[in-house]
């Protein structure tokens, strides 16, 4: 598979710091954004296999025990690598469970007692943010349930430090342009950028890094975070060859006034100074 994405102790006095617009890669689709005094923890994801069978390449970059206390936690969809049970059962119990349609019953079923269940467009509001559930090109399906029985989606979060969007797990379609257009002025958009050899077949779910870098145009945001990749072997490219491809992208189109940040596993980057 390769060699694991860069690693890096992370910066908890960064992690805790006060209000700010920042983001800590925990790797693959895992991240804590901090927006305004809010922290939100994305797709969280510690364990060291996913799904019984799919082994985590490197750590994460912080532990449960080394996160500020979440006001929510997000989740994208049940897909094994975003929706993992021993990592949500070790988060705080009365921490707020945001999801689309259906993951709900999944989460209920483990003990979770405050789940938010969002539509695509629908949003919940926190004390200093707001998160929306939006569109993605995906599907669903955990073992023991039907196919796409529960919804799939990305996470827009709306802050007076201002506004980032993780796209959770997506190919490339129109809806790119459509977020864009509804939440202008996106200080990062966090779009995938692995899991697509045999593009025959990953392609109708996944995007390469090139789509991810037209998706990232469309939306119009100020900066591209690359992830979903580095960290667990899904499909056949090698671990860290999206990112690489991604950078080539980069610096063939040169977007005017847009930053690419490739971060390394445990990195905090500020969006006020990006």
């Amino acid at each position: 598979p390769g060699a694991a994405a860069r690693r890096v102790p992370a910066d908890l006095d960064l992690v805790h710091a006060g209000p700010g617009a920042r983001l800590t890669w925990i790797g693959h689709a895992s991240f804590l954004a901090t927006l305004d005094s809010s922290h939100l923890l994305i797709d969280p994801v510690f364990s060291d296999r996913v799904g019984g069978l799919v082994r985590r390449h490197g750590r994460p970059g912080l532990l449960v025990e080394q996160l500020p206390r979440p006001d929510a936690v997000l989740v994208t969809h049940a897909h094994y690598d975003h929706l993992d049970r021993p990592s949500i059962d070790a988060l705080p119990r009365d921490v707020p469970r945001v999801v689309p349609l259906g993951v709900g019953e999944i989460i209920r079923g483990w003990g979770s007692p405050r789940v938010i269940e969002l539509d695509w467009w629908e949003s919940v509001e926190f004390e200093r943010a707001r998160v929306t559930l939006v569109p993605a090109r995906h599907w669903s399906r955990r073992w023991g349930s039907g196919l796409n029985r529960a919804l799939w989606g990305g996470f827009v979060i709306e802050s007076d430090a201002g506004s980032v969007y993780h796209a959770g797990d997506s190919a490339r379609f129109a809806g790119f342009a459509t977020i864009g257009e509804r939440f202008p002025g996106l200080l990062a958009a966090m779009l995938p950028v692995g899991s697509y050899d045999p593009a025959w077949f990953m392609e109708r779910q996944h995007m390469n890094p090139e789509q991810a870098g037209e998706a990232f145009l469309a939306l119009g945001a100020g900066s591209l975070v690359p992830m979903h990749w580095g960290t667990f072997q899904l499909t056949d490219e090698p671990l860290c060859e999206p990112e690489q491809r991604m950078r080539r992208w980069w610096a063939e189109r040169r977007p005017e006034g847009k930053r690419l940040h490739s971060l390394a596993v445990g990195q905090t980057i500020s969006l006020e100074t990006a």
